[in-house]
Formats: C-alpha cells, sequence, structure tokens
C-alpha cells in the first residue's frame, strides 16, 4: 500500500514538473516570437543562433533549435543523468513546438513595440527569464545554453541566470553583423532583465530577511521577539575575537515587513547590540510556507 501511494505521488509530481516545464518553454517562445523577432531584437544563447539562421538563410526556428541541440543534449548526459536528459528532451521539444505554434497565431502581429525598443527589450526580458526561470525551477532546462548553464550550477556553483548573460553577451557580439549597435544594446539589456527574472523565479518569489544579532542581553531580546513577533528563533555558539569570551548569537528569519519591529525591539534592549541583517531569497517551513502564527493584536502593539 505505501508503495503504491508513493507512486501515485511520484507520478503526480513528475506531471506537475513536466507541466510546469512546457508553460515555462511556451512563455519563453511567445518572448520570441511575439516581440524580439518582430522588434528585430536578437536573442542569446541558441535561440540567438537560430536567429542568425533565419536572418541570412530563412531557416525556421523551430526546426534550427531542434537540430542544433542534439549536440548539447548528448553532453548534457554525461552530466546530468538519466532524469534531467529526459526533461532537456521534453523541453527543447516543447520550445521548438511553441516557436511553431505561435506563428500561427495572430497575437504576434498586436505585440509590435518597435516604436519604443526600451519597452521591448524590457518586456522580452522579462517574459523570457519568468519562462526560462519556470524551466529552471522544475528540474528542466529548454536545451541549447541552458544545457551548459545547468551542468555549470551543478558542478560550479555558478547562478544559471549569470551563465547564460555570459553566453548571451557572446552570441550577441556575433549577432552585430547583422544588427546595429542600438538594436543589440537594448537586447543586451533584454539578457540582463533576463538574467535577474530568471534567478528570482528559479530561486523562489518569496523572500525574508535574516537577522544575525550579538548582545550581552540576548536573553531579554529573544523574550522580546518571542512575545511581540512570535517568531522562532536560534541560539549560535559564538568567540569573540578580541576578548576569546563566549557570546550567545540569536539566528532569525523574518518577512521584510517586520524588519523595522526587529529592530525597534533590539534598540529598546540593547542600543549597543551588533546587528546583521541579509536577504534570504526562500524561507520554507512554519511561519513562511506552513500555515502562519496568528499575530494576537493585544501582545503586539
Amino acid at each position: 500500500m505505501e508503495a503504491l501511494i508513493m507512486k501515485k505521488v511520484i507520478n503526480k509530481h513528475t506531471c506537475l514538473e513536466l507541466f510546469m516545464i512546457a508553460l515555462g518553454c511556451a512563455i519563453y517562445a511567445l518572448s520570441l516570437d511575439a516581440i524580439s523577432v518582430p522588434n528585430k531584437l536578437a536573442d542569446g544563447g541558441l535561440s540567438g543562433i537560430s536567429l542568425l539562421l533565419r536572418h541570412f538563410w530563412g531557416v525556421n526556428m523551430g526546426l534550427s533549435t531542434l537540430i542544433l541541440n542534439i549536440p548539447l543534449i548528448i553532453l548534457g548526459y554525461r552530466y546530468m543523468g538519466r532524469r534531467l536528459l529526459l526533461y532537456t528532451i521534453w523541453g527543447t521539444i516543447s520550445l521548438s513546438f511553441f516557436l511553431w505554434l505561435w506563428r500561427l497565431f495572430p497575437i504576434i502581429t498586436q505585440l509590435n513595440l518597435e516604436h519604443d525598443l526600451f519597452l521591448s527589450a524590457a518586456l522580452a526580458g522579462t517574459l523570457s527569464g519568468f519562462g526560462l526561470g519556470l524551466v529552471f525551477r522544475y528540474n528542466g532546462t529548454s536545451g541549447g545554453t541552458d544545457i551548459i548553464a545547468r551542468i555549470c550550477q551543478m558542478k560550479f556553483g555558478i547562478s544559471s541566470g549569470k551563465m547564460l548573460l555570459l553566453c548571451d553577451a557572446i552570441v550577441l557580439f556575433i549577432s552585430l553583423s547583422y544588427l546595429d549597435i542600438k538594436h543589440m544594446m537594448y537586447t543586451l539589456l533584454a539578457s540582463f532583465i533576463l538574467s535577474r527574472v530568471m534567478d528570482s523565479v528559479q530561486q523562489g518569489a518569496y523572500t525574508a530577511r535574516g537577522c544575525l544579532i550579538i548582545s550581552d542581553k540576548y536573553e531579554q531580546i529573544a523574550e522580546m521577539i518571542d512575545l511581540k513577533l512570535d517568531r522562532g528563533f536560534t541560539y549560535l555558539n559564538a568567540l569573540g575575537g578580541y576578548k576569546q569570551n563566549e557570546k550567545r548569537v540569536i539566528y532569525l528569519v523574518v518577512s521584510p515587513r517586520e524588519v523595522p519591529m526587529v529592530k525597534q525591539l533590539i534598540e529598546q534592549e540593547d542600543p549597543k547590540a551588533f546587528v546583521t541583517i541579509f536577504e534570504v531569497h526562500e524561507a520554507l517551513g512554519e511561519g513562511f510556507t506552513y500555515k502562519q502564527k496568528r499575530h494576537h493584536l493585544i501582545f503586539h502593539k
């Protein structure tokens, strides 16, 4: 019975991942067909090479994308394993399909933004970044330089968005063979926006703030955090660098809107406390992804 339940869960999770990868590829393909091509913006990576082939020889982008991905898929098999390879093949086929499909719809003529290249670049970068972010978030790639980015992320810990930006810059330099410098620079802007949006979507849309609090009055501060914020916290054992004395450090994760209240609580208890506040890209657990505790107005004034 447990094996059957586990199989259903796995199948349900796999179907969700495949659906989200296809959805991400659809959004990315829409960005290329509806914005980049009509507004004469290039693209980076393998899509940029497909645009080059389309411009000089009229090769269908869906077909060229599919063919050019074959050697990269073979390369990816060595590093990504069978499951990720199958997801990559699914993403490649999905991207090629949607690049062909969107050309059949008149919506692409309604998004011609040639009168405003800045808006075109911003919209293309946002849509492409969102689409690719979904693909990477659900353990897939859309083929092409995405495979290289995924390998670099797995082996070297390099951000996939930064790696794609580097690949895009190389292809964009080659694209100067048919683009003027104006369109190339706007394309580079779109690639930068793509990398930022993609990393945000991939790492999680919900951001939080982490706090490290060093104070001799850590017990009083912790008590007020528990009373007024209703947040959990952790004591970390530390050793002072100058006097070599042992200290307790409070580690706390809160939502961005709670940061001012944390600062106020610390200021009230110990104005000399040392506090660092940093960005947490994703927070999982009670109060964030589980059911949040209710704040009682009587105690949280």
